[in-house]
């Protein structure tokens, strides 16, 4: 039989043929794309004619295509639909693939090619992106070691094969821990929760084939039970089970595996002529560098540490009343806060749930993206993943855009987060190609029959990742290598960021956030109530993600440390964190920094985003109001359309005339006086 990963798929809007792919065929399809992929690369490389732009360049980024038809749909389902034989061959492709990249960037002949376009590059007569596309290349290629020689080459591939396998280890080993427990809820314990939380625990409970309601390590469900359990002692069962991911001792313990990461990436910083992985890292980024990055970081510090201090008194307080004796602990911080928030706000999240039903939310997302860029969705049926999709066709004026496919409830399967993902991006050259944009989530999954119910941060989160979607689909570019969130990583960021905003605006509220049962929009007493609201905790919410960053900043900003875990501890008291905070990510499962090395030394960049997109959204005060057109035409056309084609500080001062400062991001923290 053919295999349906290399054949034409035939399927609506190019869609991988999820109905026809097996795990069986993903090995064979993978061993014929590699090869494929070799031969194109040897011919660039071997041309015989003088390198020139299209022979080389235009020639390397059109090549592997092969390859990405088949790796698209294996990576969606390793992260989003995962099984046993999925993550065997993942344990097998990581090294392979990681090989594979080497041995390209190694190529002599090609970099060679690839220099002297580089070095004659004023007389090419190239176009802006063209040029940028060249700089790209030719800076991946360096610092992949090209320049290197001998020892120096093969020691680099060594280690960039084993970081790949020790990510792959990284991340299977959390979600082996994640699916390992469970917590059963006797009828009491049980009675005690909310409706919305039982029902999600009767359906974590049948998923999981349990004898009845469980508590699962998905953040949808631990979030709230920590919320509302009265339970102490349950609550800290389940703050200890959560909180210890990736360090129970065993064949999952992830300490071992962080050390060495830390050691390989600082070889490989040194390799290439750096101090340090972070100096090596934040080069390409905005923040330029480590001390820039401590700086921001620092200036938030201060003021969120104070604000969680003076809560956490409060708290105590509110302890004590409740007979309970002994200091205050993390796992008594959000069932507090949750009381102490309905008693200075009265947002009772009980009551607020039934209003944030996940279709409104969905529809909200894409009335917005409507109102402020001209988009449409319609239903579509199209093969998926998991019977959990669904997928929407994105036009506007009656062009095809995009297909969107969402990905909302949590399960086994899944690693946990939520993230947006391109199965395929944007691009003219060397063909003309749509995206097709993917965002996944962790949301309770309700009862059959029932409609799925958000907390007000899962509705965030939804917004959130939807603003990635948007940074993809509203894409504009020649190349797909600067194609929508192909930017810096304290960039990538702000597009979400900043269409969090719009979930705040009243009107989309009070249109979209609608009762369950009864379909009233939300009295306006509640929603000023939430809007009030709105920087309640704060002070925590920074504190725990300050914490998580600075540890990965110094982790990667000297020598790496002998032992992660005592270095954790040590930037922690350095830093000052109040016992009863932890990190937001503890180092055993830091997925952001370890799965790979996409955020390392760059768990920073949400907050250098913040910065813009706290004063990106104030333009659209200033112009008037969130649904100004002239601002939402002026955001598509200097940032959302533009991807990495230009840097991304230049983009920013397009759109803003300038650069912001954190004064923004204080005030919507609520970090200093509005």
């Amino acid at each position: 039989m053919t295999n349906p990963l290399l054949s034409d798929w035939q399927t609506p809007f190019d869609i991988p043929p999820f109905d026809r792919i097996q795990d069986a065929d993903f090995a064979p399809a993978l061993d014929v794309a590699l090869d494929a992929h070799k031969a194109e690369i040897a011919a660039i490389a071997e041309n015989p004619a003088a390198p020139d732009f299209g022979n080389t360049i235009l020639a390397y980024e059109a090549s592997g295509e092969t390859l990405d038809r088949v790796l698209s749909p294996f990576f969606a389902l390793a992260g989003a639909d995962s099984n046993a034989a999925r993550e065997d061959l993942q344990r097998q492709f990581s090294p392979r693939l990681a090989a594979h990249m080497s041995d390209i960037h190694g190529n002599s002949a090609l970099f060679e090619r690839i220099a002297t376009l580089w070095e004659s590059r004023d007389k090419l007569g190239l176009t802006a992106e063209q040029a940028r596309i060249l700089y790209l290349v030719h800076r991946g290629f360096v610092r992949a070691g090209a320049a290197l020689g001998g020892a120096e080459a093969r020691r680099m591939k060594e280690i960039m094969g084993r970081l790949a396998a020790l990510g792959t280890a990284f991340t299977q080993n959390v979600l082996a821990d994640e699916r390992a427990w469970q917590m059963a809820l006797d009828a009491d314990a049980l009675a005690a929760l909310p409706g919305f939380l039982q029902a999600a625990a009767r359906a974590a409970g049948e998923d999981r084939g349990a004898a009845g309601p469980v508590i699962t390590l998905s953040r949808s469900l631990i979030v709230p039970f920590l919320q509302f359990s009265p339970d102490r002692d349950l609550r800290e069962q389940a703050w200890r089970a959560w909180t210890s991911r990736g360090a129970g001792g065993g064949a999952t313990d992830n300490r071992a595996a962080v050390a060495e990461v830390l050691a390989l990436r600082q070889e490989r910083a040194r390799l290439l002529g750096y101090d340090s992985f972070a100096a090596f890292k934040l080069e390409t980024e905005m923040a330029g560098t480590p001390e820039r990055v401590r700086d921001l970081l620092m200036q938030v510090w201060a003021p969120a540490r104070a604000a969680a201090l003076e809560d956490q008194a409060a708290m105590t307080e509110m302890m004590a009343q409740d007979g309970v004796n002994g200091d205050f602990r993390p796992w008594d911080w959000r069932y507090y806060a949750e009381k102490r928030r309905k008693i200075l706000h009265d947002v009772d999240e009980t009551a607020l749930k039934p209003y944030l039903q996940l279709d409104r939310m969905i529809e909200a997302a894409f009335d917005c993206a409507n109102r402020l860029f001209g988009l449409e969705f319609a239903p579509v049926e199209v093969p998926l993943y998991h019977p959990d999709c669904r997928a929407w066709e994105v036009t506007r004026d009656g062009e095809h855009m995009a297909i969107f496919i969402g990905d909302y409830f949590a399960r086994g399967s899944k690693r946990s987060g939520a993230w947006c993902s391109a199965m395929r991006s944007q691009a003219r050259v060397p063909k003309v190609q749509a995206p097709i944009v993917v965002n996944v989530c962790n949301f309770a999954k309700p009862a059959k029959g029932e409609a799925a119910l958000l907390s007000y941060d899962d509705a965030r989160t939804l917004f959130h990742e939807f603003g990635h979607a948007l940074h993809q689909m509203l894409s504009d570019v020649e190349f797909e290598r600067v194609s929508g969130t192909s930017v810096s990583r304290d960039f990538v960021e702000l597009p979400s960021q900043l269409y969090e905003h719009w979930l705040e605006v009243p009107e989309v509220l009070h249109r979209f956030a609608t009762h369950v049962e009864t379909g009233e929009a939300m009295p306006q007493e509640m929603l000023d109530k939430v809007l009030g609201a709105a920087t309640f905790d704060m002070g925590f919410q920074t504190v725990e993600y300050i914490a998580s960053a600075m540890v990965d900043l110094e982790f990667h900003d000297g020598a790496a440390p002998a032992d992660p875990m005592a270095m954790q501890a040590q930037v922690l008291d350095d830093l000052g964190l109040p016992e009863a905070i932890v990190m937001r990510h503890a180092t055993p499962h830091f997925a952001h920094v370890f799965s790979g090395d996409g955020y390392s030394s760059g768990y920073y960049s949400y907050m250098w985003s913040e910065v813009m997109d706290a004063d990106a959204f104030d333009a659209f005060e200033e112009a008037g109001g969130a649904f100004d057109p002239q601002t939402a035409r002026a955001l598509e056309e200097h940032i959302l359309s533009k991807g990495g084609s230009v840097e991304a500080a230049e983009l920013y001062t397009r759109f803003r005339g300038r650069l912001p400062g954190p004064e923004a991001l204080l005030k919507g923290r609520g970090l200093v006086p509005a």
